[in-house]
């Protein structure tokens, strides 16, 4: 190795190490600390994170925090290992928002302050400001994470506030907010609707939007994050004779959409959108009913050619199936009843 030129040590063996292995190589020396803090090497070193064996299980409740690996041959979690928040908190009353290539936005629901952490590297970005920007009021805003053609990651904070909506943009490039327009159906800022946080999918961002009651409007919210450009689109064609659920899933830069109908029995069916329209994948097979009581935040995932269905209560629903396995779990919000999200470990920074 030591005839090898530096330039291929770094970009081309040291972007295949774990994330937590690139910070204990910036002490080698002042170059590689250089080289390894450059935002072409943490790009590549994330572009070769994003894969299923590196993806990690964060969960939270009162007591503790701690980040668990995924066994994805037996679907289990490995052992745990704690984590301390390096902010302040009370008694772990952090909510997870939304997360994109190892990065996380949370909440903090004593401050309703909004905050960037990357579990892995510890740090974090307090994006509140004296003018009450970065500020998150449950069950009234959404938060969509992504990253823009120039690799600025960035944070769309949709705000509805006494029947008046906001959007703004937060830049990890400059440190700001800004307020964009966005024009839309005035009756979706009734609380009546109840938004989703923001899938980032192929340079656009996707929310479902849903009326709560049965019968209602489900409509989905695209934002383009190139153009800054809104417009909707509709939901797959499902009954409306009961509640409808739609979770929306990234797999491998495909945006697929788990369509839960019902009432005290449900049907689940998987779509993916191809241009503006939804096309069925699949049906769920007959599967037990499952109560109106274990309804609410019903979350996916696939791998290893099950699908499994689970409620945030823990009840699980295993469903086998022929079909390619995704080879990645779907992040979601809620983990036999902790409060959680799935990510990858990677060394993306919350600030420049």
């Amino acid at each position: 190795m030591a005839d090898l030129p530096t330039h291929t040590i770094v970009f081309e063996i040291l972007t295949r190490l774990p994330a937590k292995d690139v910070g204990r190589s910036k002490s080698v020396c002042k170059q590689w600390y250089a080289l390894l803090s450059t935002q072409d090497f943490v790009r590549i070193h994330c572009s070769h994170s994003v894969v299923s064996s590196n993806q990690r299980v964060l969960l939270i409740d009162d007591l503790t925090c701690s980040v668990r690996p995924i066994i994805s041959n037996n679907n289990d979690y490995g052992p745990s290992s704690k984590v301390t928040f390096p902010f302040h908190h009370q008694n772990n009353d952090v909510s997870i928002l939304s997360h994109l290539n190892g990065l996380l936005c949370v909440c903090l629901n004593h401050t309703y302050e909004l905050l960037l952490w990357n579990p892995t590297t510890t740090a974090f970005k307090h994006l509140s400001t004296p003018d009450s920007h970065g500020f998150y009021i449950n069950n009234l805003d959404a938060i969509g994470l992504y990253v823009d053609a120039d690799d600025d990651y960035k944070v769309l904070h949709i705000k509805r506030r006494s029947g008046v909506l906001g959007v703004y943009v937060y830049s990890r490039e400059v440190d700001s907010w800004r307020n964009i327009p966005f024009i839309t159906r005035q009756e979706y800022l009734s609380p009546h609707f109840n938004w989703s946080a923001g899938t980032f999918c192929g340079g656009t961002l996707y929310f479902t939007v849903c009326e709560c009651w049965i019968g209602g409007t489900n409509v989905v919210i695209c934002f383009d994050v190139n153009s800054e450009q809104f417009k909707e689109i509709s939901f797959p064609p499902v009954p409306s004779n009961g509640m409808v659920q739609g979770v929306l899933v990234n797999v491998k830069n495909v945006l697929h959409m788990f369509a839960s109908t019902g009432m005290f029995e449900m049907t689940i069916d998987l779509w993916t959108l191809q241009g503006d329209y939804w096309i069925k994948v699949l049906s769920c097979p007959p599967i037990p009913p499952i109560s109106l009581s274990l309804w609410c935040d019903i979350t996916h995932y696939v791998t290893n050619g099950n699908w499994f269905v689970m409620t945030k209560l823990g009840k699980l629903f295993t469903i086998e199936m022929d079909m390619k396995p995704f080879e990645c779990f779907y992040p979601v919000s809620w983990f036999r009843g902790f409060k959680g999200a799935v990510f990858v470990q990677t060394i993306v920074s919350p600030s420049i």
